[in-house]
């Protein structure tokens, strides 16, 4: 995206406009609150409408390495439609998207100051959150979510998302933009704590993590067609262990570049040789044996109603976009069930020429 029609566009934005061309307009009809008070914030499927008011502006614009915390309110109602304030602490974060260049709105990092409201309030458990915000269309949004619900199906050591949508009101200029829709994201720290675990923060291999959870969540990549990870330098995956003697097993994040969400931004590093993210290439490390497969292999075929349920349910997609992923999701249970295209795909690794073994560089941590 230029820069000119980058400057452009930001404009209109905050001038009242959301562009139909950039974002897909989604029916508030398929939108309901739901009950909001019983329960956590990540136990409802329900979209969550909050209202974020402050100086967005100069949050917004503030994308500099070392952001600084910006004071926001965040509002939402609850099920009798009193509205609840709280205060918290906002700044931008990530890398590729928090880039001007790449995306008009940067993903946020939410920390919420303690207060009786916070703890009587749908976010009581949450002290951190991760908001991402829409990059180029509320679509991809949506899609990156349903990524999330199914790896929430292999296994409940994953990060947990909750669509939002967002209007944002700037208090200094009186200008308000929205509804965007946003997704919130379960906080490392309190996914480890709902399973019992802690952060891991050394260096390790692939080979050095849990062998059963690496399994699952590699061929879990390559199901959405997902080649931006690497465990070496902690690439949009986290580890965690019970504790210092465990085997850490990893937890991956950020599938905004997986050829299932398709992105228009998404492209596949040179060093892979792949002609697109749609392309599939298997990241795991090298494994002769397939049969070493099979208990993941079982683990989604138990799964396949279930993960082929979340695009035929889902009624924030549309047709096409649900007939495409159906498509892809049959061209995965094609492989994994034939034992020739199988040993093909995940034994590539294992090729002396090939781009299996290449290890991608990751950013720092958010």
């Amino acid at each position: 995206m230029k820069k000119s029609f980058q400057t452009t566009l930001i404009m209109l934005i905050w001038f009242g406009y959301y562009p139909a061309t950039v974002y897909s307009q989604i029916n508030r009809a398929t939108l309901p609150i739901g009950d909001q008070r019983n329960g956590g914030l990540f136990e409802k499927e329900e979209v969550l409408d909050i209202t974020l008011s402050g100086n967005i502006r100069d949050l917004l614009y503030d994308r500099l390495e070392n952001a600084k915390s910006h004071p926001v309110q965040l509002h939402y109602r609850n099920e009798d439609s009193t509205e609840i304030s709280l205060k918290t602490e906002m700044k931008t974060r990530g890398h590729f998207r928090k880039l001007k260049e790449n995306c008009i709105y940067p993903p946020l990092s939410i920390n919420f100051v303690k207060s009786d409201m916070l703890e009587a309030s749908l976010f009581q458990q949450q002290s951190k959150l991760k908001l991402v915000m829409p990059c180029q269309a509320d679509k991809y949004t949506i899609r990156e979510w349903l990524v999330y619900k199914i790896y929430n199906l292999i296994t409940p050591v994953s990060f947990r998302a909750r669509l939002v949508n967002i209007k944002l009101i700037d208090t200094k200029s009186k200008k308000s933009t929205g509804p965007l829709l946003g997704m919130m994201l379960e906080e490392e720290q309190q996914m480890a704590k709902r399973n019992g675990t802690k952060g891991v923060f050394r260096k390790l291999k692939p080979e050095q993590t849990n062998v059963k959870s690496f399994l699952n969540m590699a061929v879990f990549e390559y199901l959405i067609g997902n080649t931006d990870w690497s465990i070496q330098y902690l690439q949009n995956i986290k580890l965690v262990a019970k504790d210092s003697l465990e085997v850490a097993t990893a937890v991956p994040y950020d599938f905004d570049h997986s050829g299932i969400v398709g992105a228009p931004y998404a492209k596949p590093t040179e060093m892979l040789e792949l002609a697109s993210v749609h392309e599939r290439r298997y990241r795991g490390y090298c494994i002769r044996n397939m049969n070493d497969f099979n208990e993941t292999i079982e683990l989604f075929n138990r799964l396949k109603i279930d993960i082929y349920n979340l695009y035929i349910d889902c009624k924030l997609i549309d047709e096409k976009y649900r007939k495409s992923t159906l498509s892809y999701l049959d061209e995965f249970y094609a492989t994994i069930n034939n034992p020739q295209t199988l040993a093909k795909e995940f034994g590539y690794p294992c090729k002396k020429n090939g781009t299996g073994n290449i290890v991608i560089k990751g950013m720092r941590r958010d």
